[in-house]
């Protein structure tokens, strides 16, 4: 028999093979290196290595490992929602302080009223908010998620989730892309490159926006504190609002899943690779290590990316809101026109606007709200209290529950920021992908809110 022929008939009997046979050779290797390895090794007793397998016992377990990755993910959302707010606010006030200053002085130096606007009302301000809405959530998230990287458990979120994503036709190490993808978007997709398929790294990269990165954060977390936890007061509150962006984060990992199944069963078909994991054993995190990776490798090199795209966006919110149509400006003029179908969306003109413009940087949605529904002339942050913004919102603009569910659904799954755009491309050299995944999320973000939106006005909700 030739060479050929040996292949052809391999070829045939590799389709008869169960699924799973991969992960059946690969036990049986390991069973076989185990049994030799006890036959020809005597070793002492290692203590540390049955400390390792006590606590697997219960991070692994199919019953209390899925709980416990919830637990550590609350715990983490609920120090980025108490801890980054009386942060970015510290930093907001240097910032805009430096700004005022600015402009200031170029009045005094009798500067055009427009030159000192672009730059300081609009340029500027887009960079500051940018900074101090986006630096202390990366502070907080990206040491936390690094100190769980050292310390070796990461790789059990992996194992966690490795039967989840092979049912949904994925990589098992999509996991650790999509929880990097909670702190940076683009960071999850460069994290992509740690999966050798390329046609499962490439169905990860396509669905790392259904998780909800820190730029996100900041309208979750005002919408939950406002509509949710409005009721409550003290470290309830927090608790509360910490816990409806959870909810929301579990709804954004279910697309993830979702979607990686319709992409594994139509435009990217193909066999699930074996995934091989060996556990590592639990070590004690490295202090320099984990400050240096999560601020310069990761916090640093997202924040410049973002203040690239900022730069512009502020530009543009400063000369939507400073060019006068009628009794107006061209910001309320654009809202107006989008309205009806953002209304058909269970939502509004000037959130569709906000969207748009804040496709460099999420981090700006909620001001630019605020300046469109408060008629200014640049970014500001509304309200100073919950019961302010609540009133501008509802009683000022006629917001409804409705609104704020589906500003929710929108805000979780709708296209990914520029930057992420960007190295979608960088990554996949391919700008027919970038669109994909444009199309992918933002297609996703008009269905689902679309049908909430009937759902609720056929049920007579709104």
């Amino acid at each position: 028999m030739n060479p050929n022929d040996v292949l052809v008939k391999a070829e045939t009997l590799r389709n008869n093979l169960s699924s799973g046979f991969r992960d059946e050779i690969v036990k049986s290797l390991y069973s076989e290196a185990e049994t030799i390895a006890q036959r020809a090794v005597k070793t002492a007793a290692d203590k540390k290595y049955d400390f390792d397998q006590k606590i697997d016992r219960l991070v692994t377990s199919p019953i209390t490992g899925l709980p416990i990755m919830l637990i550590l993910l609350a715990i983490i959302i609920w120090l980025t929602v108490t801890g980054a707010n009386v942060v970015s606010e510290a930093i907001a006030n240097v910032l805009f302080a430096v700004g005022d200053w600015a402009r200031a002085l170029f009045t005094a130096w009798n500067v055009p009223w427009w030159i000192t606007g672009f730059l300081w009302d609009g340029v500027y301000r887009g960079l500051a908010w940018v900074v101090s809405v986006m630096l202390p959530p990366m502070a907080i998230f990206f040491p936390a998620f690094t100190f769980l990287e050292d310390l070796g458990y990461l790789p059990r979120v992996a194992f966690n989730l490795d039967w989840l994503f092979k049912r949904a036709g994925a990589h098992g190490k999509q996991s650790l892309t999509m929880a990097m993808g909670f702190g940076c978007n683009a960071a999850g997709v460069v994290a992509t490159r740690v999966i050798n398929s390329p046609r499962e790294r490439l169905i990860a990269i396509l669905t790392n926006n259904f998780v909800p990165c820190n730029g996100r954060f900041p309208t979750l977390i005002m919408l939950a504190t406002v509509f949710v936890a409005a009721g409550f007061s003290g470290i309830a509150s927090s608790f509360i609002a910490a816990g409806t962006v959870v909810g929301v984060v579990l709804i954004g990992i279910g697309f993830t899943f979702l979607m990686s199944w319709l992409l594994s069963k139509t435009i990217l078909k193909g066999e699930a690779s074996a995934f091989t994991l060996e556990l590592p054993p639990y070590r004690r995190p490295n202090l320099g290590r984990i400050l240096y990776t999560s601020i310069i490798d990761r916090t640093i090199f997202v924040l410049w990316r973002a203040i690239q795209t900022a730069a512009p966006a502020g530009a543009i919110i400063w000369i939507l809101a400073n060019i006068p149509i009628g009794d107006s400006n061209l910001a309320a003029a654009i809202a107006n026109w989008l309205n009806p179908f953002g209304v058909l969306l269970g939502l509004d003109g000037v959130i569709l606007l906000s969207y748009i413009i804040a496709i460099p940087a999420n981090e700006i949605v909620v001001p630019t709200m605020m300046m469109i529904y408060m008629g200014a002339g640049m970014m500001v942050d509304g309200p100073g209290t919950s019961a302010g913004i609540y009133d501008l919102l509802v009683n000022g603009n006629g917001w409804t529950t409705l609104t704020a569910v589906n500003l929710m659904l929108f805000a979780l799954l709708h296209n990914p920021c520029a930057t992420t755009i960007m190295t979608i491309y960088k990554e996949t050299k391919s700008w027919k992908w970038a669109t994909v995944s444009v199309v992918i999320t933002l297609g996703t973000a008009f269905l689902v809110t679309f049908l909430t939106a009937s759902f609720a006005r056929l049920l007579g909700w709104v």
